[in-house]
């Protein structure tokens, strides 16, 4: 069970650095407020949340956040009993969590502890005009589009994400759920404006840099360290390019308009070759 911190007295000669990595520490070992540990530190609370947001990319609260749904999703995934896991994670009541259990896990604690157990996913490959795509739906919205030429390993893929979902592959244009879904992600690959309903599942931080490439207009790039310092996190490049890595709605989620500040290309999950067909399409549009 996470403990209350005990404020304590705040050490006088604590260098920034090391006053950014005692809070990470505290808040690693319970759940203080943001009063007890800008006391802790001997900074005051809004200077605090301002260092430690641009050293971390994360609020305290968030940075507290995250930690204990991460406790949470390891407990589950370790098969360990949902009140007691939630209860071990930090929640005092499992209410929370479950009201809002699809927006952070991508369903409900116990069906993530069953390996999405339960969850409904329809799926379909679909020939576009950037080759073969693995689009699959939750009821609330897109939650992969994966590029490969080996349709077994684009279903793999998600196999490996949702490893005990009720899968249910369908013909495409066959299915009146996902028929209009699967043409507006082809129309979103051929470059052409589409509304794609989407369901994302990572952390605050990854959502927060998912959210901020959904604003890069089609045409333009920006840097890691530009994505970051829009996020408030000036040091966070790193950060920026891993939640681009983990990004699994290809194109529609447009982690391909984020580059080196040098103005290369980076990397990019589905290849720099792609990557630079797509940029250069998009600027000639």
């Amino acid at each position: 069970m996470l403990k209350r911190l005990t404020p304590q007295a705040a050490p006088d000669r604590i260098d920034s650095a090391d006053k950014l990595e005692r809070v990470r520490a505290l808040l690693d070992a319970g759940e203080p407020s943001l009063n007890d540990l800008a006391a802790a530190v001997g900074l005051s609370p809004s200077h605090l949340q301002r260092r430690f947001t641009a050293r971390f990319g994360l609020s305290p609260a968030e940075y507290l956040a995250q930690r204990k749904l991460g406790t949470l999703k390891s407990a589950l995934r370790e098969g360990r009993d949902v009140s007691a896991a939630l209860y071990d994670a930090g929640y005092g009541s499992p209410s929370r969590v479950y009201e809002r259990g699809a927006a952070k896990l991508g369903m409900t604690p116990a069906r993530y502890r069953a390996g999405g157990e339960g969850e409904q996913i329809r799926w379909s490959l679909l020939d576009t005009a950037l080759g073969t795509a693995l689009v699959a739906t939750t009821q609330r919205g897109i939650c992969m589009i994966e590029l490969g030429e080996d349709p077994a390993a684009l279903e793999a893929k998600l196999r490996g994400e949702f490893p005990r979902a009720a899968l249910e592959r369908v013909d495409a244009g066959r299915d009146e759920f996902l028929r209009p879904r699967l043409r507006a992600v082809a129309d979103a690959l051929a470059g052409r404006q589409a509304r794609v309903d989407i369901d994302l599942i990572g952390t605050a931080f990854q959502k927060k840099v998912w959210d901020a490439l959904m604003r890069i207009p089609p045409g333009e790039t920006r840097s890691y360290a530009e994505v970051a310092a829009q996020l408030g996190a000036p040091r966070g490049a790193r950060a920026v390019a891993s939640a681009c890595a983990h990004n699994r709605v290809a194109i529609v989620v447009p982690c391909h308009r984020v580059v080196r500040g040098d103005g290369s290309l980076g990397g990019y999950r589905w290849g720099l070759p792609l990557k630079e067909q797509v940029l250069r399409r998009e600027r000639a549009a």
